[in-house]
Parts: structure tokens; C-alpha cells; sequence
């Protein structure tokens, strides 16, 4: 990995290459940015892109900040993917890190470590509730896949390796519905194209219609401050 640097109001920006790369791809967030490239791409090349990128990259940069301040306020209630009622947050002195009270609809977390605590509990109810979504997708569809773990992955809301393991990010568990099954259909999709061709996306299109609306929202998507920030 290395870092590159404009003449600008930006942060240093980190490169990494990757071996199924075809394309330089920036990713913003509110921590730094982040801009995958193929194994064999030059200096040059990377320059020029950024240079190219520079007016994008500062507009969303500057936008995600200042969104990013305004959210950092740790939550009193949070609305989770599968649950139409938010979960009232309760900040206390307990043994255990968190708890869900699936009754009162309540996530109890230890006061001692809050964002660490409901991250783990945002990971928790991830592993519970999104590979048996997955697994409805993946019916609804008939895209069969081979198994789902769930991680956080720092560049993506999801990956299907060549053996047919999707990985999804726990993070979409904070995202409306119609957002977490756009990711499903896209990774499931690959089972069936390993690549991003035209019949790839023909394939999307079959089982998300409105594919291109929801990949624009989750480039748009701005997690919250405390989601973020490391224990």
C-alpha cells in the first residue's frame, strides 16, 4: 500500500492494488480515502486520475465531513434492517458489552464503552438476521450460492468469491431494505458472472429493476460517526 498526496484540502490518500482490479476506483470516507487500482497501473496513470477526480473528490469529501459532524452524537434509539420499530438505546453499567431486549425493544450496551458496544451489537444482529435474507434472495432469484459470513470490510457492502462464499457487511443492517437486497442480487449475480460484463448486468436487472437507482444511494450512503470510530 501507498499513499499519494494533491496540492489540495484533501487528506493523503491511500492506494492499494488489487489483483482483480480493472478499474481506478475511489472510495470517500469520513476517516480518509481510499483508491484501488490494478496490479500494473503506473504512477502516471494514477496521477492524471486523480487530477481528473480532484473537483469530485473535494465537493464529497468536504460534504461527507461536515455530515460526519453533524452525526456525531451517539444515538438515544436505532432503526435496524428487518425491524420497522427503532431499538430505544440504554446506556448502563452492565457485565456484558450488550443486550437485546427483542420484548421491549430495547439494545442495553455497557456505558463504559458505548460505540464499541453497539458495534458489536450492530455485528450480532447482522450474523442473525442477513444470511437468512440472503438465503431468501437467493430463492426468490434461483441464484443458488455456496455460504455467507458476515464482516466489515473497509471498500464494499459486499464480495462473491469464484467458489460461490458471498461476504456481506454487517453495516447493511443500517440501511432501508431495498438497499440490502440490491447488495444480495448483485453478489448472488456473480455466482453466475464472475465479472462485470453486460450479461452480468443482465442479470441484475432481471431480479433488482431498479439496480442503477440503488447502486447511485449506496455510493451516497454516510454511516454514523460512532460506527466509525475504533474502541
Amino acid at each position: 500500500m501507498q499513499a499519494v498526496s494533491l496540492e489540495t484540502l484533501l487528506p493523503r490518500i491511500k492506494v492499494v492494488r488489487h489483483a482483480r482490479a480493472r478499474n481506478l476506483r475511489l472510495r470517500v470516507e469520513p476517516a480518509g480515502i481510499r483508491l484501488t487500482v490494478p496490479l500494473f497501473c503506473s504512477k502516471k496513470q494514477i496521477q492524471q486520475f486523480l487530477q481528473q477526480s480532484e473537483q469530485w473528490l473535494l465537493e464529497t469529501w468536504n460534504r461527507q465531513q461536515q455530515q460526519f459532524s453533524q452525526s456525531a452524537s451517539f444515538p438515544e434509539q436505532l432503526v435496524l434492517f428487518f425491524h420497522s420499530q427503532p431499538f430505544q438505546i440504554i446506556r448502563q453499567q452492565q457485565r456484558y458489552i450488550f443486550r437485546f431486549d427483542w420484548q421491549q425493544q430495547m439494545i442495553l450496551i455497557r456505558d463504559s464503552e458505548p460505540e464499541k458496544a453497539l458495534q458489536a451489537a450492530v455485528m450480532a444482529y447482522a450474523k442473525q438476521f442477513l444470511p437468512d435474507y440472503l438465503d431468501q434472495v437467493s430463492q426468490e432469484t434461483g441464484l443458488p450460492y455456496q455460504s455467507c459470513s458476515i464482516r466489515n470490510p473497509k471498500t464494499r457492502w459486499g464480495s462473491c468469491s469464484s467458489k460461490h462464499d458471498i461476504m456481506l457487511s454487517a453495516a447493511l443492517v443500517l440501511m432501508p431494505e431495498h438497499n440490502v437486497r440490491a447488495v444480495c442480487v448483485h453478489e448472488l449475480a456473480h455466482t453466475r458472472h464472475f465479472d462485470h460484463s453486460a450479461a452480468f448486468w443482465n442479470e441484475v436487472a432481471k431480479h433488482d429493476p431498479d439496480y442503477q437507482v440503488h447502486r447511485q444511494q449506496l455510493k451516497q450512503i454516510q454511516l454514523p460517526a460512532w460506527y466509525y470510530k475504533k474502541s
